[in-house]
């Protein structure tokens, strides 16, 4: 990695009018050390690029984890849908495969620690990227600390960063507690008050679950949930992809998977249905001072209001590279609509059909292949 200065300019009266900066330079750079970033990391070293020099890591967070580091405290990897291994190490090296019942957001970060000390990835944190920018034919890459010139850019940031809540009338009158399952915890805190679940994606149904068993719920969601009852194959999880991939790939946001493969029925889900906890309402068309109202009149109390309304992907930093059409999508190329069609020294990993554990592998390997290529660097 090599230095690049700029000297200070002065006015007439000897006052400055910038100050000395000091731009590293390396060929790429990865933003975002989740599962996706790592994977990245692990083919640009494969590919006999070197760490340091031809590459760099930036992530947000302390410690290693990713986004699993934030998760709630009840998710355990008996329910989430699976942790798959990064490539080069399997997760099983790290924990015994029959322990199910130990935290995720324990479990993965220390998983995600081992992978980056074995195969010495250039892992710089914490620190912030403010803003990527175009700047005499390379890229300017902004952080809270240092700024990076760099040729080509693997984004990999995910989307916890940027929880979505849809805007309904009367919102800002609810006298109650609203938050996003982001910031959700433990069920415990709901106790003695009545929670409405927005939401109905495989989060919001664990998280209707658990709270269920505490205290009184109210389910809604915009559209109704479609269930699955036969065993998830990889031939729907390949039908899943593809469809997502051809929306980006045609430059529209990416849809829901789970719109695509449907929720599977757990035993979890099963029993909650026994309980009579599965009793979906179309979404209220307003929220009160006291509750939740719909358009027929019908009116519910609430305390809270969860919102498990999905995610959006973090990528306002590369907003002035200009990569997003004018309906807000963006269109996506190479061989697993990875690479940024308006930009090839863009790839998005972690972003479209590469949005989940085991997508992210293969399109860090996709990722790093095509735009090492481009660059001239493999």
């Amino acid at each position: 990695m090599t230095t690049e200065r700029t000297q200070t300019t002065e006015n007439g009266n000897g006052s400055s009018r910038g100050e000395i900066h000091v731009a590293y330079k390396v060929d790429i750079v990865v933003i975002g050390a989740g599962q996706a970033g790592l994977s990245s990391a692990y083919h640009l070293m494969r590919l006999g690029l070197k760490p340091g020099r031809n590459f760099l890591l930036l992530d947000k967070s302390e410690q290693a984890g990713g986004a699993w580091q934030y998760r709630w405290p009840s998710l355990t990897l008996s329910t989430v849908n699976r942790i798959h291994d990064l490539p080069g190490m399997q997760f099983a090296e790290i924990i015994d495969p029959g322990v199910t019942e130990v935290k995720a957001s324990v479990v993965v970060p220390r998983y995600y620690e081992a992978y980056e000390r074995k195969f010495q990835l250039p892992v710089y944190r914490p620190v912030t990227v403010k803003v990527v920018c175009e700047r005499n034919g390379r890229f300017r890459v902004e952080t809270d600390r240092e700024t990076f010139s760099v040729r080509g850019l693997i984004n990999a940031t995910g989307t916890w960063e940027t929880p979505s809540i849809p805007t309904y009338p009367g919102q800002e009158l609810f006298k109650g507690r609203q938050l996003h399952a982001r910031d959700y915890r433990t069920a415990d805190e709901f106790a003695g008050k009545h929670v409405v679940v927005v939401g109905g994606g495989i989060s919001a149904l664990q998280l209707l679950d658990e709270i269920s068993r505490v205290t009184s719920t109210t389910w809604v969601t915009r559209r109704e949930p479609r269930f699955r009852d036969a065993p998830f194959t990889p031939e729907d999880g390949r039908a899943a992809v593809a469809t997502v991939e051809d929306r980006v790939r045609r430059g529209l946001v990416p849809g829901s998977v789970v719109s695509v493969t449907g929720i599977p029925w757990t035993p979890a889900l099963k029993a909650a249905r026994e309980r009579g906890v599965l009793n979906r309402l179309p979404m209220f068309s307003e929220i009160t001072e006291t509750g939740v109202r719909w358009p027929d009149g019908t009116e519910r109390q609430a305390d809270v209001i969860l919102w498990a309304t999905g995610f959006r992907s973090s990528l306002d930093h590369l907003a002035p590279l200009q990569i997003r059409e004018d309906d807000g999508g963006i269109v996506m190329t190479g061989r697993l609509a990875t690479q940024v069609a308006r930009d090839p020294r863009v790839h998005l990993v972690g972003y479209g059909p590469s949005a989940s554990t085991i997508g992210a592998n293969r399109a860090g390997a996709a990722a790093a292949r095509e735009l090492s290529a481009y660059l001239g660097l493999a």
